[in-house]
């Protein structure tokens, strides 16, 4: 990456169910980050990728993937200079795909700075919380903000969708943990040139 180029953040939705709300929520995170011109983002929904559970011999540690799909994945992932993540909270956790999809690679994660956002009818602290320790042990580097959504219960029980309206008190939150990744990515390409 040129000092003029804008880092490439991948932003994955770490919901595949029907009905998901995470589209809607993670075009809303991609707009908050083209506002500020210095991330360029793009989406990449669990949904387009076919990641069986444990279908490789080795461990995802050694870097040898077998399978074309990892392989794919992997030159994916390799590809990003950070990330953020956009999940719902389920049952105080997060999705098994989105466990699946991090599980299947290692040194792919390792370094990059991530942004966590999540949603759900709590927020979805105990969420992020759990992914900040996955992302620890994948030697990712976190940034301290992370907003917490929080889907009103009339909205989950009527399965309505969120209006802008209804995002506009976390935009701050988001724009916030934003910059952070913008500060950790500009001070490691000060760092490595």
């Amino acid at each position: 990456m040129t000092s003029l180029e804008r880092p490439n953040i991948l932003l994955i939705m770490g919901s595949v169910r029907s009905g998901r709300r995470c589209p809607q929520i993670a075009e809303w995170v991609i707009s908050l980050a083209d506002k500020s011109g210095q991330l360029a983002c793009e989406i990449v929904d669990l949904k387009d990728w076919h990641l069986p559970f444990d279908d490789e011999p080795g461990i995802p540690a050694k870097g040898v993937y077998m399978h074309d799909h990892t392989k794919a994945w992997s030159t994916k992932v390799a590809s990003a200079d950070g990330f953020v993540i956009v999940s719902p909270q389920y049952n105080w956790g997060y999705p098994a795909v989105l466990k699946n999809a991090l599980d299947h690679l290692y040194k792919e994660w390792s370094g990059k700075p991530l942004v966590i956002v999540t949603y759900g009818g709590r927020g979805g602290g105990k969420c992020a919380e759990q992914l900040r320790q996955v992302a620890a042990g994948l030697n990712m580097r976190p940034v301290d903000t992370m907003p917490a959504i929080t889907v009103a219960r009339e909205a989950i029980e009527n399965d309505t969708a969120q209006s802008l309206e209804d995002l506009q008190p976390f935009e701050a939150s988001v724009q916030h943990a934003l910059a952070e990744m913008s500060t950790l990515l500009a001070a490691t390409r000060t760092a490595t040139q």
